[in-house]
This record gives structure tokens, C-alpha cells and sequence, in this order.
């Protein structure tokens, strides 16, 4: 049996805050969230930020989001400022994530959820359907294959969600299920994103 890779956990840099990540639209737009300087983070930028959401603007109003990779929170957070129903965010070290717990009390957010811990040890088990799956985790771990194994063999996707990738541009060919449908594809700087839709099999 091939050992699972292992995620691997970002350190913290001084204890410091490093920055802050900004809302672009919704509610909470033109807000600024500290984000903690952790090895490793890199924020989805604002202009890859406001193309996706963009694609996904017909979809994410009263979506079920999971945020694999949170991070920064980014994308959690402009999620939840456009009007998902609920995200969960999941992130492994424990400091940023209980910076994403502290921004959630500042905006008052009350329908979502941060859980410390792996992700792919979070996608081992049977799971509840999501509308919208943002993947978007450290560059060079190989960690994006198993991650879609997981989300199809373990019921994590809605029969038409959206699937959000992330990934340094040098990444191989990645095997997607026949019945996802590649939705928008850029590249910004070493970065390319991807969105996928799922068809009910």
C-alpha cells in the first residue's frame, strides 16, 4: 500500500501579521482582513480573485462552499461577502486558522466553519455535497490528484458543482473525470486557474 503524501505544515514566521487580504464585492466590499505571515501562504491575488468570481457569479449566491487550502481565507471570505449559504474552510496550521476564526467574529459571519486539520484526511471520510470546492493548496506537493479522487469517491460534489483549481503553471496533466467539463481556463504569472463543472453521471 503506497503511504498518502503528506500535507505539509506551513510555519509561522515571527508570530507576525503579514498583511491583510481585501474583499472586492458583496457586502463586506473594500474590507481589509489581517492574514497571519505564514511560510508558503499565497493568497489568491485580487485580479485572479475577481475573474473567478466573475465565472462563478451565476452560482454562488446560496451555495455550499468548501475551501480546501483556506489560507489567507480569500476566497472564503469574498464567498461568504456575495452571498454563499455556508463554506467551510479547512486549514492546517493552527495559527492561520484561528486568525480565518477571529476574522470570521470581526465581519460577524455565522455560517461558516474553520477546521484545523488535513485535508485529505478531512476528504477520507463519507462527506456532504458541496455546490462549490475551491483547491487551491501549497504549489509543488503533489497534493491535487488525491484531492479529486477524494471529492468523487467520497461524495463531497454536488451532481453539478463547480470545481476551482489552483496550481503552478509547470503542474502535469492532472486525470479529471470524464464528467467534469472544463468551464474557464487563465494563467496570470507563474499561476493557472481553472474551473471546472461536474455533470450528474
Amino acid at each position: 500500500m503506497t503511504q498518502r503524501r503528506q500535507q505539509t505544515t506551513r510555519k509561522i514566521q515571527n508570530n507576525r501579521p503579514g498583511g491583510f487580504v481585501r474583499i472586492i464585492s458583496g457586502q463586506w466590499r473594500g474590507r481589509k482582513l489581517p492574514v497571519h505571515d505564514v511560510e508558503g501562504l499565497r493568497p489568491t491575488t485580487d485580479r485572479v480573485k475577481e475573474t473567478l468570481f466573475n465565472w462563478l457569479a451565476q452560482d454562488i449566491y446560496q451555495s455550499k462552499c468548501l475551501d480546501l487550502f483556506t489560507g489567507s481565507g480569500g476566497l472564503s471570505f469574498e464567498a461568504l461577502s456575495r452571498g454563499a449559504e455556508s463554506v467551510t474552510m479547512l486549514e492546517l496550521d493552527k495559527k492561520a486558522a484561528t486568525q480565518l476564526e477571529i476574522n470570521l467574529n470581526t465581519v460577524k459571519a455565522t455560517n461558516a466553519t474553520v477546521i484545523n486539520g488535513d485535508s485529505l484526511r478531512f476528504l477520507s471520510q463519507t462527506g456532504t455535497p458541496h455546490d462549490i470546492v475551491f483547491i487551491d493548496p501549497p504549489f509543488r506537493k503533489d497534493l491535487i490528484q488525491d484531492v479529486i479522487t477524494a471529492l468523487e469517491n467520497n461524495g463531497w460534489l454536488t451532481p453539478h458543482a463547480m470545481i476551482y483549481i489552483e496550481a503552478e503553471k509547470e503542474l502535469g496533466q492532472l486525470a479529471i473525470p470524464s464528467h467534469w467539463h472544463l468551464h474557464r481556463e487563465k494563467s496570470a504569472g507563474q499561476v493557472c486557474y481553472r474551473l471546472f463543472s461536474r455533470e450528474e453521471q
